[in-house]
């Protein structure tokens, strides 16, 4: 397939001039302006600040973002909210029930199966990832116990992809880099640092944890995810799409925000995407709604049981600065601790957290116009502050 920039160019420049000089030339649809489906009165005096989440989601879209989703629930009350648009282009109504790219959510479904296969003694978790994967790991690494892995305390190095900018992934997004070959890219650098000395966030440890799970089942991890996690989950509009591009069902579009050698900005759609190379680490398409399945069947222990599901509550106690367990991060707001898991690919930004009690649950998806940016992104960030509060 041709690697064709497909940008709204025109849409796009009314869209970033609209923020200082008027309304926006693509219509806005927002929360505030179609009331969200919400809980009982009675829930909601409790609950979630119903202003604050509308007023997270006005006036999309904006430069920052062209949709958003969201989802709050828990034992305090209720809220289901969207704003935005489906495409910038046609500008209608984003679809509150569609479909995304998950991204880096998938970690979780990983992390569940390999408890899984722990709790079945099929899997040690103090054991180097070695005895599973012979020959995977270069005699440069010291042996890497699984559940190092799972921690990100491995110290194997970042996998390799199709270049380090935009404009460089973009124009291979049809290519295929298949999950061995980024694994064989990293062990090639060698160790970043000695296993268990420190924590680094990498997608490298969940490609590595996908490869352990389809060789010691003997099924591909697809087919044991959905067995073992969605299906049980409830999780039945979720897949992994493998080289498949596409978004296979509603979907609201995502783009990049792109400047130009002018100084203006256009917004390239980046929908279709291979996004082979995340695999295990990163290529879930779900919907919010089965983000917030998975959440609750998760923490209730429904999924992996107690013994094993502690891992994923437990952050590593010897690591300095250290949030991340099997598969969630340790996040405190609010006089609260959430767990949650963040993921995202260009034009897709998701979010799942929730207390250990499931008190207050989160769940969003936001079109970010510039996902993979080192900030988090503004829409976000609002949505959080209003649902955590």
């Amino acid at each position: 397939m041709p690697a064709r920039p497909r940008t709204v160019t025109a849409v796009a420049t009314a869209l970033v001039l609209g923020l200082t000089a008027g309304p926006l030339a693509v219509p806005a649809v927002a929360a505030s302006s179609t009331p969200p489906r919400t809980a009982t009165a009675a829930t909601v005096t409790t609950g979630p600040d119903a202003g604050a989440l509308r007023a997270a989601l006005a006036g999309l879209p904006d430069a920052d973002a062209t949709a958003a989703l969201v989802r709050v629930g828990g034992t305090d009350g209720r809220w289901l909210g969207s704003g935005g648009v489906h495409d910038l282009a046609s500008g209608r109504a984003a679809d509150p029930d569609a479909l995304f790219r998950a991204g880096s959510t998938t970690k979780v479904v990983t992390a569940a199966v390999v408890l899984q296969l722990a709790a079945e003694g099929r899997v040690d978790l103090g054991a180097p990832a070695q005895r599973y994967l012979p020959g995977l790991l270069s005699p440069a690494f010291k042996p890497v116990s699984v559940r190092q892995l799972l921690n990100h305390t491995s110290g194997i190095q970042a996998g390799d992809g199709f270049g380090d900018s935009f404009a460089d992934a973009y124009a291979h997004r049809f290519d295929t880099l298949t999950p061995r070959q980024v694994v064989a890219s990293a062990v090639a650098k060698g160790p970043e640092f000695c296993p268990g000395k420190r924590q680094h966030y990498l997608n490298i440890n969940y490609t590595i944890l996908g490869m352990l799970i389809e060789k010691v089942t003997g099924h591909s991890y697809a087919s044991e995810a959905a067995r073992r996690v969605l299906r049980p989950a409830g999780m039945l509009h979720t897949y992994f799409p493998g080289t498949d591009p596409r978004i296979r069902g509603p979907h609201n579009f995502g783009y990049q925000a792109v400047k130009r050698a002018d100084g203006t900005t256009e917004f390239v759609d980046v929908t279709e995407w291979n996004q082979a190379d995340r695999w295990a680490a990163g290529d879930m398409i779900s919907t919010t709604a089965d983000l917030e399945r998975l959440t609750t069947h998760l923490f209730r222990g429904d999924l992996v049981p107690e013994p094993q599901l502690k891992e994923m509550f437990t952050v590593p106690s010897r690591i300095d600065g250290a949030t991340m367990s099997a598969g969630l991060e340790r996040f405190e707001y609010g006089g609260r601790v959430y767990w949650l898991k963040s993921g995202g690919r260009y034009g897709y930004t998701a979010v799942m957290a929730a207390t250990r009690d499931l008190s207050r649950t989160l769940v969003y998806s936001v079109n970010a116009t510039d996902a993979k940016g080192e900030e988090m992104n503004p829409v976000a960030l609002r949505i959080a502050m209003a649902a955590l509060k």
